[in-house]
């Protein structure tokens, strides 16, 4: 939802009834995007709201399954009333995860805090008072009782138990936790002393904490089979197969909005009926991208097709007794065209010429202005996804004779068969110095920086959304895609330029459409002669 004070989205849900009393006075660290937002539930509370932080739709999308995924799997913690015993071991591992968070700087240096019930408040900001705070965080914690641990360390215990599914433990377990938790934090506060004197070198105590094993079921009191629990099940045997991580997040969230929609998260009570019936909520529910019902087809290839092959893989699996989802089924109507896929001349003209004279922003990072420069470029003279464009890398260019060829490789984030793929640069993309911009950039990705986990999906889809505006902007037919538009344009382009089919699919990553278009390879020469043939574009007539 929108607020009328705020440009970000809102998030607003119910906190379930059965859950609510139980829930009261806990702080939930909610995920949203790369930050935690911490909110205490009062008596007074009916529902948890918080900002998105974000008002790009489908980021927007994306934090939305993030924060109800959270939530469902804090509600299913607190229905499960009976405390939890963990031993030692698994104390440390839990302790391992705060060490982790506080033991290193990871954005340079960060300013002081002082532990304050469970919360840091900044307060130093020198590097002499940034080591005297860690140094009398250590002094604090040495020698402290349980007792004395317990207003100071208990809300990052809860917190860290609820992240691992758990919302009761036993009080021997508390004292553990509490104990593991002090030494954890001493000897993170001691590394960040030594770091603000300079001393960097590797903290040898880092390793002592073990991998998080979690505790068995015990025969009196067997856990349920959580639908949560099949999704991370699922994903990972699917990862080791090399499924998509796009989507292993369009299941996730579709399982997070069934779970939100059943109001449970027990896999043995799912029926076919309660399929049905989310299969008929989703088709009424309202995108707040576009303020109009979910499409047919989202609800068909994403919710009904992520149940049917989560549900499968636990009937596989031995998780669940029959698949729920097996016999539903969504037709869908032919959908009306009324246009081209592809963009016209006129069009791609218009937004390679605002791509040729593009500035960067204020405050744009350079490499989102590089992408606005040469992703449509790319894109008009290769026919490739503009994700696998979006995610290049400067080792990605090379000469090879006469010609330069970019490497399109899963290498550098995702390709869709999986298979890498090299491309001939037309002469004019030649001409307009995209060799001698990549010679000079740093190493690494060129128009994108790595999210804080080296990981490429976030920012590759952060990068796509600017590159979608930027081209809607200039194209606002809706009845082209901003992005895919240049796949089909380039299509048409090759056959009037008499490019033969087997070149052009090899040119734009589409798989053989026989057994026999499998055999040979298409070469850097075939695919140079193939580009060759492409007409010059000129923007600025």
């Amino acid at each position: 939802m929108k607020r009328p004070d705020s440009r970000f989205a809102q998030f607003d849900k119910r906190i379930p009834a059965d859950v609510r009393a139980l829930a009261v006075g806990r702080t939930l660290a909610i995920p949203v995007g790369a930050e935690t937002v911490l909110i205490t539930v009062t008596p007074r509370m009916a529902a948890i709201r918080l900002s998105l932080r974000t008002s790009d739709p489908s980021e927007v999308q994306a934090r939305q399954g993030q924060v109800c995924a959270y939530l469902a799997a804090t509600w299913a913690a607190l229905r499960s009333h009976r405390p939890v015993t963990l031993s030692r071991r698994q104390a440390n591992a839990l302790a391992g995860d705060l060490y982790r968070g506080w033991a290193n700087e990871d954005r340079g240096r960060t300013l002081a805090m002082t532990l304050t019930a469970g919360q840091w408040v900044q307060d130093r900001s020198t590097a002499d008072e940034e080591r005297e705070a860690f140094a009398g965080q250590v002094a604090k914690l040495e020698g402290a009782d349980p007792e004395s641990l317990e207003p100071l360390l208990g809300p990052l215990v809860d917190r860290l138990l609820l992240r691992r599914g758990f919302a009761s433990i036993t009080a021997e377990t508390r004292a553990d936790l509490l104990d593991a938790f002090a030494m954890a934090l001493r000897d993170a506060f001691a590394s960040r002393a030594r770091n603000a004197d300079g001393d960097y070198s590797p903290d040898p105590k880092a390793a002592r904490f073990p991998d998080w094993e979690p505790p068995s079921p015990s025969p009196e009191a067997a856990p349920k089979t959580s639908l949560t629990g099949l999704v991370d099940g699922w994903w990972a045997e699917r990862k080791a197969a090399g499924l998509k991580p796009s989507t292993h997040e369009s299941y996730r969230q579709s399982m997070a909005a069934f779970v939100a929609f059943l109001k449970h998260d027990d896999a043995s009570r799912v029926t076919v009926e309660d399929v049905i019936a989310f299969k008929d909520h989703r088709l009424r529910t309202i995108n707040p991208r576009t303020g109009k019902p979910i499409s047919p087809k989202t609800v068909k290839d994403s919710d009904i097709s992520g149940l049917k092959a989560i549900f499968g893989w636990a009937v596989a699996n031995r998780r669940m007794a029959t698949n729920p989802a097996k016999d539903v089924t969504l037709k869908l109507g032919k959908p009306l065209k009324v246009r081209s896929q592809g963009f016209t001349d006129d069009e791609a003209r218009a937004i390679l010429k605002a791509a040729l004279t593009y500035r960067r922003g204020e405050q744009e990072m350079a490499q989102t202005a590089a992408a606005k420069r040469w992703v449509p470029w790319l894109a008009a003279y290769t026919g490739a996804r503009v994700g696998e464009l979006a995610q290049l890398r400067k080792q990605d260019l090379r000469r090879e004779g006469a010609h330069w060829v970019i490497r399109i490789t899963p290498e550098a984030g995702t390709v869709k068969t999986n298979e890498a793929r090299d491309v001939v640069l037309h002469p004019h993309l030649v001409e307009q110095g995209f060799p001698e911009f990549v010679l000079a950039a740093p190493p690494g990705h060129l128009f994108l920086r790595l999210g804080v986990l080296g990981d490429v999906a976030g920012p590759r889809q952060g990068v796509k959304n600017r590159l979608a505006e930027f081209a809607r902007a200039i194209v606002p037919d809706p009845n082209v895609a901003p992005n895919h538009g240049w796949r089909h344009r380039f299509k048409t382009v090759g056959i009037e330029a008499g490019i033969g089919e087997r070149v052009l699919d090899a040119i734009q990553g589409h798989a053989p459409r026989t057994t026999g278009g499998s055999y040979g390879e298409v070469t850097v020469k075939a695919v140079a002669a193939g580009i060759e043939r492409l007409p010059w574009i000129d923007c600025l007539r």
